[in-house]
């Protein structure tokens, strides 16, 4: 594989898609986040929190009407931390990857 070579397996579509982060490795913290591009094998996303290479999370990302034209959906996955890098704007870029995922009905 040449030098600089994409490496991804899936397709990445680059839309900033809003989410909620919990780690399974820690205090149980839940936050808010932003999707930066998104595949059926994972995300990055940016975050101002810090997470380790290797760290179990548990992530909502909720696809809104615009994009499924019958209302938000909603999708719960269980995933990975595969990167972590600093951002020029002081928050991280985390690229995880996608174990486990399962649509959540309306009222969840």
């Amino acid at each position: 594989m040449p030098d600089g070579a994409d490496r991804r397996e899936a397709r990445r579509f680059n839309m900033s898609l809003p989410m909620r982060v919990l780690s399974r490795d820690s205090q149980a913290m839940e936050f808010t986040a932003q999707t930066r591009d998104v595949s059926y094998r994972g995300l990055y996303f940016m975050a101002e929190m810090q997470f380790k290479i290797g760290s179990a999370i548990d992530f909502v990302i909720t696809l809104p009407e615009q994009v499924t034209r019958s209302g938000d959906v909603k999708i719960h996955c269980q995933g990975q931390v595969v990167r972590v890098e600093p951002t020029h704007n002081g928050t991280m870029g985390i690229a995880a990857k996608i174990d486990r995922y399962e649509f959540l009905h309306a009222a969840a």
